[in-house]
């Protein structure tokens, strides 16, 4: 944890209260005072970002009641009691409840300060764990939307997972909808700047004088991008719109922050779908610095039967919002939906799913008239890679077992009934696609 620690000093008496904390500024920890338990419980919370030194006997709530709130918000926060002689037996007591230590006054200078020392260090450890356990679960929630089983998928969250470790800038490219600002949050939550700053900025959506505020200043309201994201992670979302002096700009702060950058870079460019590549639009030393790091988003059509669990997943959320049943897909659409060439990738995707959940609550319309819709001609919608039949037939069934297994709940009897199979039969299935019973319960 960067910043420093506080020792809470609460105590009723005033000279008591300036003493320890001028010992303990004198020491170089940094203090807060407060005259009661009350004034100080307005302040401190479940993450404080210290410690507490507490008198046992105050008037109104007393240092015992104190602590018991104390434990009550955070039973991690070091709390230091200070007693008077005869108040040794309740100190220990205290200590029961949750305290660290004690000490008597007239307080020994030398002891206070160990003490002091040795709770800050122990709340440091706490307080950076739990910040260690957050950016590792806000990582895995991140990534847990990457879904897919393809070998593309598989190889992208290792490179995540690698990249994001790296010091390196980044460039993310790939067809439009791919998913690229997902990967972009997802390189920022899994690595060590996860706790930082993640300031996204779309060039495409200024023109360049309010591009140049938003990136360098100045504003009339809040820091720039560029300040905003120090020692965090900034994400030029359309990089190849950024103009000759913009670029020029960045490029001199790139140089300027040296190795390892202290703020880190990750341009995202939509040209590739576009006929043109990133390099095309960007000065060539720019482009280099940028693409220090690259990864290419894989196009949904490339992703083989991802794009059937990606289907599943996205009408059943759409069909818990719109409060109606999920439409269940037929082998002829299922064939229809690996095989569409998906020019929107998983935008395209997300919006069939949720016209597929509205015309089947209206009980009308199929799959194959909305890919038609959007402008495909279904009797050519052939991915460019061509499969043999029988990955397509493997690929329905998984999905068919998989659906009706979500929609039973795990119930083995009920999916046997409803697809009319075997014990056995659904077992060696289950096992052949790596579906597990205990995942739907």
């Amino acid at each position: 944890m960067s910043r420093k620690l506080k020792i809470a000093i609460v105590d009723d008496e005033p000279d008591m209260r300036e003493s320890i904390s001028q010992w303990l500024v004198l020491s170089g920890f940094e203090t807060e005072t407060f005259a009661s338990a009350e004034d100080a419980l307005k302040v401190i919370g479940s993450d404080w970002p210290g410690v507490v030194v507490s008198d046992i006997r105050m008037p109104g709530m007393d240092g015992m009641a104190f602590l018991k709130r104390l434990m009550a918000l955070d039973s991690s926060l070091p709390v230091i009691m200070i007693t008077g002689h005869g108040d040794v037996p309740m100190a220990v007591e205290a200590m029961r409840v949750g305290a660290m230590d004690f000490m008597e006054k007239p307080f020994n200078p030398d002891r206070m300060t160990a003490l002091a020392k040795k709770a800050t260090q122990a709340r440091r450890m706490t307080l950076d764990n739990r910040a260690l356990r957050r950016d590792l679960s806000e990582g895995q929630q991140v990534m847990s939307k990457l879904i897919g089983a393809s070998p593309v998928m598989e190889r992208l969250r290792e490179d995540i997972l690698d990249l994001g470790q790296a010091d390196g800038h980044v460039l993310i490219d790939g067809e439009t909808g791919t998913g690229k600002t997902l990967v972009a949050h997802a390189l920022h939550a899994v690595g060590p700047r996860a706790s930082k700053k993640f300031v996204p900025v779309s060039c495409a959506a200024y023109n360049d004088e309010a591009l140049t505020a938003r990136l360098f200043g100045p504003l009339e309201d809040g820091l720039p991008a560029l300040e905003e994201a120090r020692a965090g992670t900034l994400c030029l979302e359309d990089v190849e719109a950024l103009s000759e002096p913009l670029q020029a700009r960045l490029l001199a702060f790139i140089s300027e922050q040296g190795t390892p950058a202290e703020t880190r870079i990750i341009a995202i460019s939509n040209a590739r779908g576009e006929g043109r590549k990133a390099e095309d639009s960007l000065r060539p030393d720019l482009f280099y610095r940028l693409s220090a790091l690259k990864i290419t988003l894989p196009p949904l059509r490339a992703r083989g039967e991802d794009i059937l669990a990606l289907f599943t997943r996205m009408t059943e959320q759409f069909s818990e919002e719109y409060g109606c049943e999920p439409p269940q897909v037929s082998a002829q659409e299922a064939a229809q939906l690996l095989q569409a060439p998906w020019p929107g990738n998983i935008r395209q995707l997300i919006n069939v799913a949720e016209r597929a959940v509205l015309q089947n609550r209206r009980g009308s319309g199929s799959i194959a008239s909305l890919l038609m819709a959007d402008g495909e001609d279904n009797q050519q919608a052939t991915t460019t890679e061509g499969k043999p039949l029988k990955e397509y037939v493997e690929s329905f069934e998984k999905m068919l077992i998989d659906n009706t297994m979500r929609r039973h709940k795990g119930s083995i009897a009920s999916v046997m009934e409803e697809l009319c199979l075997p014990r056995r039969t659904l077992n060696e299935k289950m096992a052949k696609y790596g579906l597990q019973r205990g995942d739907y319960l």
